[in-house]
């Protein structure tokens, strides 16, 4: 049973709309009371995909061991049909400690992102050339698009990547009002 103590939300000071909502996904019962959560049994005939976390301790911790959590996987790893798979979620100019670096300095932010993703790729085994899709989100794009492309391009050319990842650039408000660029990345390998 989960400990409603290790909750981050308060059950006692829910809205009517989340007292409503919580109940019809099974999370609470009608008493509002945290509910067990009842596996799928479908599946006991078809496990999940095997999913593995994955870490590179020293660059970048896992979000939910921060003093303020945050519920997600720096990076996912599964198989698919003989390839391996990583899914990196969006990952910014953050330390081992959660805080963020190089506040102000766009430039140093986006080399920084990119020392992180890259130790998480190695943490699998894998590298740039591996990485076929990047999502690139840019607080500011009409600024910081030129000096993200400049460096984006230098980056890549000293990789010597070809063919070059797949990529969106979106302008968007990023968790923190100090980080001015996050990437996410797929990678693929044998």
């Amino acid at each position: 049973m989960t400990d409603s103590k290790k909750l981050l939300i308060d059950l006692n000071k829910l809205t009517d709309g989340e007292k409503e909502e919580m109940i019809k996904l099974g999370f609470l019962t009608e008493n509002y009371q945290l509910k067990e959560y009842d596996y799928p049994k479908i599946h006991n005939e078809r496990p999940p995909v095997a999913k593995h976390a994955v870490h590179a301790p020293g660059v970048i911790n896992e979000a939910y061991d921060y003093k303020k959590p945050s519920s997600f996987s720096r990076a996912l790893r599964f198989d698919l049909g003989g390839h391996k798979v990583l899914l990196v979620s969006g990952t910014a100019s953050v330390n081992d400690q959660g805080q963020p670096e190089h506040i102000g300095d766009f430039k140093a932010q986006l080399w920084r992102t990119y020392r992180n993703i890259t130790n998480l790729l190695k943490a699998e085994g894998m590298s740039w050339h591996d990485v076929v899709r990047t999502t690139n989100y840019l607080r500011d794009i009409e600024r910081d698009y030129a000096e993200f492309n400049k460096i984006r391009t230098s980056f890549y050319s000293w990789l010597g990547l070809n063919p070059l990842p797949a990529a969106t650039g979106i302008q968007a408000r990023l968790c923190w009002e100090t980080l001015l660029v996050e990437i996410e990345v797929i990678a693929v390998c044998k």
